[in-house]
């Protein structure tokens, strides 16, 4: 079960917080979405992605080549409360990286 303190962890590094922020706003995201607004390379983010699933905040779904990623509705309220609260506060830098980065090959 996810603790506080775990949570924090995760949240603390920058580009695990961004994607967190980019499945709240988005709903659900391709990998070459994610790459794409983090610039960040495919191995990296799926690095990034392993950790988010091991604690239970993301879920996958694969769709031919590509691999979709969404928050997990099995999050327990209080982190989906400081998710939602943190995304209060950087929605709207979300929303303009999302504008300027998206992928067209999925």
């Amino acid at each position: 079960m996810l603790q506080p303190v775990q949570l924090f962890k995760i949240l603390s590094d920058e580009t695990r917080l961004t994607i967190v922020m980019l499945l709240r706003e988005s709903g659900e995201l391709c990998v070459c979405d994610i790459c794409a607004v983090t610039t960040e390379s495919q191995p990296k983010i799926s690095r990034h992605m392993a950790i988010l699933r091991e604690a239970g905040l993301v879920l996958d779904r694969r769709e031919g080549k590509w691999i979709h990623y969404r928050l997990s509705p099995l999050i327990p309220a209080w982190a989906s409360e400081t998710i939602t609260t943190a995304w209060h506060c950087l929605r709207d830098d979300i929303r303009e990286r999302l504008k300027k980065s998206v992928c067209t090959s999925c």
